[in-house]
């Protein structure tokens, strides 16, 4: 037993830094002074005044966060309101059908996907640029975030809402105070998930942005095309360090919670 613990632990070390080694390699850069990634001459933070010298670069970062974030707040109330449709449906031929529907999504390619935008974007006269790359995260958000959810819509007693129902409680009551609130740490999950899928999307992003508007991974892209300039590599970094700060946000928020949480009786 303890032999086969140590073979998986070192399988898990090898796992991650395979992983992680390419990211500290270009963390490790953003910091040198030689404008290369061959050998590292000094530390300096001049990359990174850069980054935040260019006006231009500063007002994609903005328009990559405020496409995720509204994003991410569309396709979560949809997408919380089409898991609790699919988890009511009665038929459970079309449930299996709906869940299928919504996973297909998921693993279609981004390239697919975003060629299919294009394509329908086109047709209909929809400019490319905000509207459509907004419209295009909103749409491949929402199945992650069904997928998030449904498992807490799972994990609920379906005696929660017959006793709220008995007491009096409307349907919007038992919504909101009770399936919603049950249902919160996968709510915030599926935010975060989508939060992150939108700020890292390229592929589908490529394909519906206009001459007149970016997103960062497209604009990385494109700075990477022009050459090796460390500029990548600090624009990068700060990325990576605020994708971080999301993923530690998100699980003080689902430990708060998840933790259990004492009954007060009234006398």
């Amino acid at each position: 037993m303890k032999r086969n613990g140590k073979l998986s632990t070192l399988y898990l070390a090898i796992v991650f830094i395979i992983l992680y080694a390419p990211i500290f390699y270009l963390v490790y850069y953003s910091f040198n002074s030689g404008g290369t990634m061959y050998g590292f001459e000094g530390f300096t933070l001049d990359w990174y005044k850069e980054v935040f010298q260019d006006t231009r670069l500063l007002i994609i970062v903005l328009n990559t966060l405020i496409i995720a974030l509204l994003s991410a707040a569309i396709s979560t109330i949809i997408g919380v309101f089409g898991a609790i449709g699919i988890m009511y449906v009665k038929s459970r031929q079309m449930k299996n059908t709906l869940l299928s529907l919504n996973n297909v999504l998921i693993v279609s390619p981004d390239v697919i996907i975003g060629a299919s935008f294009l394509i329908l974007f086109t047709i209909i006269g929809i400019k490319l640029g905000f509207t459509s790359v907004l419209l295009s995260h909103i749409a491949f958000s929402i199945p992650i975030v069904v997928i998030m959810v449904l498992p807490k819509l799972q994990e609920m007693s379906p005696t929660l809402i017959d006793a709220a129902l008995d007491l009096g409680a409307s349907r919007w009551d038992v919504l909101t105070k009770v399936i919603l609130p049950f249902i919160s740490p996968g709510i915030f999950a599926g935010f975060f998930m989508a939060l992150t899928y939108s700020l890292d999307d390229f592929a589908v992003t490529f394909f519906v942005t206009g001459n007149g508007f970016t997103t960062l991974s497209v604009e990385i892209y494109s700075m990477a095309r022009q050459g090796i300039s460390l500029n990548i590599n600090a624009l990068s970094t700060l990325l990576f360090l605020f994708t971080i700060v999301l993923v530690i946000g998100y699980y003080f928020i689902n430990q708060r919670n998840t933790r259990p949480r004492g009954v007060t009786v009234k006398k």
